[in-house]
């Protein structure tokens, strides 16, 4: 019952360190770094962190990464992105985290882990959190405002019944992406099968012969009331952690929405492409423009599937190519260009012998999509729960769980 619950503040229950500010250049190799990304993107933190970073012993010690730590988002450029938080559920040898972010480590038992990175994902968190920041550049938790943010506590087991309750949904998002991750590494063991067993019967092709980069660009000018917009960061080997919903008449299009999606086709940051922020896009949204920050690509031949050239662009040998490649830019940040990927070479069938290659691939694909459906529906379900568990609408003291 809600009078069981009682208010605390956070200074109360947690000590805040923050992380180690690191130049882009180290980057790319080293230890696992936790970023502000995956925190923002996770309500727990993946088995492994997606990025590297170059820290030393007393780094490592200073901004360790422990089972039970809360991380939440620092700083940001609007309030919307600030103090989303995620939680350790083990403990990360050698990892760190970014000086974007801060660590909640509790001082002692009083506070279920997976209860509160759920609740600081609560409206009624991020509303106390909208209330005590101020705008200037950019938006900013410091100590002082983290020490004076409230959180509601339920009894220990109330805290356990709501916290595995919203994790319920988040075992079965990660269960999925286990499966979908068993899927692509059969796709790509009987594609190698293919190769190697149809010598004869394929011959190597650029893939700017047989498929179109950027096929499509949007104009201002089509006046498009309503966008999907998928950004380079919201997609990472193939999942989609965020597509934006962008009314035209009240807010502003981003500049770098301009490519328009068709179903299957391919997208690839052109931006460190060793971060690997790629996908093939199954069944785009309606109105769906991706960031200029990709090169779009689409099958032009019909005997090479998107998916059999996806596979190609997306083996650690190639991103590690294009990683080199990238590294050799002028750019601001490292890079490559469309063009980068239009010389690459794509086994291309000489004839329609390889058609039960291309209905396998695409059925296995179309599982694949069929649970990043599921796991979409299960985080709307997640996040319509959170809140009414957060303020006691729902009675969990008769759950039994």
């Amino acid at each position: 019952m809600k009078s069981e619950w009682r208010e605390y503040l956070l200074g109360d229950l947690y000590n805040f360190s923050s992380g180690l500010s690191k130049n882009s250049k180290e980057f790319g190799f080293g230890k696992p770094f936790l970023s502000f990304k995956t925190v923002f993107n996770n309500y727990i933190l993946p088995e492994e962190l997606p990025d590297l970073v170059n820290s030393n012993i007393a780094e490592q010690e200073r901004c360790s990464i422990l089972k039970g730590d809360i991380f939440l988002t620092r700083t940001s450029e609007t309030l919307d992105e600030l103090g989303m938080s995620c939680v350790a559920l083990r403990d990360y040898p050698e990892a760190t985290f970014n000086g974007f972010t801060k660590r909640l480590r509790p001082k002692g038992k009083q506070v279920y882990p997976l209860y509160a990175a759920y609740y600081m994902r609560s409206p009624y968190f991020r509303a106390n959190i909208n209330s005590m920041v101020s705008m200037t550049t950019r938006a900013s938790l410091n100590n002082d405002i983290l020490s004076r943010l409230p959180i509601q506590l339920p009894t220990y087991e109330g805290q356990e019944k709501i916290g595995d309750i919203l994790y319920s949904f988040d075992r079965k998002i990660k269960l999925n992406n286990r499966i979908n991750d068993n899927l692509y590494a059969q796709t790509r063991a009987i594609t190698k099968d293919w190769i190697s067993e149809s010598a004869g019967d394929y011959e190597l092709s650029s893939l700017s012969d047989i498929a179109s980069i950027n096929p499509e660009t949007y104009s201002p000018k089509e006046a498009w009331k309503y966008v999907n917009y998928l950004d380079t960061s919201s997609i990472t080997n193939g999942c989609i952690a965020e597509i934006q919903y962008i009314t035209t008449s009240s807010e502003k299009l981003p500049s770098r929405a301009r490519r328009k999606l068709a179903p299957n086709d391919i997208v690839f940051s052109t931006v460190r492409p060793n971060q690997r922020h790629f996908g093939i896009i199954s069944e785009p949204l309606p109105n769906m423009l991706a960031s200029t920050g990709f090169a779009v690509i689409r099958s032009k031949n019909p005997l090479v599937c998107n998916e059999l050239i996806y596979l190609c662009l997306t083996e650690n040998e190639f991103i590690e190519k294009m990683e080199q490649i990238a590294e050799q830019s002028t750019s601001t940040f490292p890079s490559i260009k469309p063009s980068d990927l239009g010389v690459c070479e794509i086994p291309c069938p000489k004839d329609d012998s390889s058609m039960s290659l291309t209905e396998t691939l695409k059925s296995m694909f179309a599982l694949i999509a069929a649970n990043q459906r599921e796991n979409t529906y299960l985080a709307d379900m997640r996040d319509v729960l959170l809140p009414k568990l957060m303020s006691g609408e729902i009675d969990i003291s008769s759950i039994q769980f």
